[in-house]
Parts: structure tokens; sequence; C-alpha cells
């Protein structure tokens, strides 16, 4: 399991050692041994797991403390551009973002940190997306930014009028509006 940096202080790509022979491929997800030989001490609470149509776009969430989740996500079946954005004031890459294409053939995984602003758009239909997180769902707690704020400037591959949101992804606020709870 090779676990890469990226500009954003605790987001990882994550690339598993894949067996591939005649029958398929076997490959180990999640080691906690090798999490925590790379640094990274958490507790897993929730699998989550989300099948989308192409186009569709999920973010940018997190929940506020003491709710926060860090993520592990991956995508079992399709592709998806996936994106974290740091919105942990004090921050040296706060409002910055990451893009890594995650698919069923790369098997790449990314790890979101709590603090960090999450969302993919699906690059394939019927894209099967998981998460692990580290801590349960609350309603209460949601937190957001509308996924096409300019400030931002993510390049998120698809165009505004063939994104699917959701009805409460449309509403959420920009990234100037937005009160971060989260510190660095």
């Amino acid at each position: 399991m090779k676990f890469t940096e990226t500009i954003i202080p605790g987001v990882l790509i994550i690339e598993p050692r894949v067996f591939n022979d005649d029958r398929g491929y076997f490959y180990e997800s999640y080691s906690k041994s090798k999490w925590l030989d790379a640094g990274i001490d958490v507790d897993f609470v929730q699998d989550n797991q989300s099948l989308s149509q192409k186009g569709t776009v999920r973010g940018l969430h997190a929940q506020a403390p003491p709710f926060a989740q860090g993520k592990l996500v991956r995508v079992m079946q399709g592709a998806v551009m996936d994106i974290a954005v740091d919105a942990r004031v004090g921050s040296p890459t706060y409002g910055r973002h990451v893009a890594v294409e995650l698919s069923a053939k790369n098997h790449l995984q990314l790890w979101v940190p709590a603090g960090c602003l999450h969302g993919f758009v699906t690059l394939e239909d019927d894209t099967l997306f998981t998460y692990k997180v580290t801590n349960v769902y609350d309603k209460a707690s949601e937190l957001g930014v509308v996924w096409n704020d300019p400030e931002l400037a993510i390049g998120w591959g698809i165009s505004e009028k063939d994104a699917l949101l959701s009805p409460k992804d449309q509403e959420l606020p920009d990234f100037k509006s937005f009160n971060s709870p989260f510190t660095y």
C-alpha cells in the first residue's frame, strides 16, 4: 500500500498493491497496521455506499464538529473525479483543492481528513462509490459549499447544465459565505 501526499496537508492518495491473474484481481483495500505505519491513527465507524449515473455531482460536503468525519473513499464500479477542498482556517492551503480520478480500473483511494470539504462527479453510468468514515452521520451537522463556486475554480469536467444535483446541493453557499468551523 503506497501513501502519496498531495498539496493539501493530510489529504493522501492511496494506491493498493493489486495482484492480477487469469481469474481477476485481489487487493487489500484497508489495513489498520499499514495506516499506523504511515502515521495515520483513525477508527472507522461506518461504511457508506452510493450508486450514481454519469454526470451526478455530490458535494461539496462535510459535517461540523463534534461530528466531523474523515473519509476513505474509493470506486468499486465506474469512475469519478473526486475533490477535496481544504476548509481548515489557518491552513497554508485553505481554499485550495485536490482533484483525483478514482476508478474501478485504477483502484486508487483518497483519504480526506476531517476539516476538508468532499465531493465528486461521476464519469460513467452506474458508478458505485464507497466511503469509510470516522464518525457517524448527523443531519444537524451537515455543511457544504456549492460545487461550482468560481472562487474555488475546480475543474469538474462537466457543464452546469449537464450536472445532476440534489436540490440540497443546489442551495449550498459559496466559499466566501461559508463560516468554517474547522481549524488547522
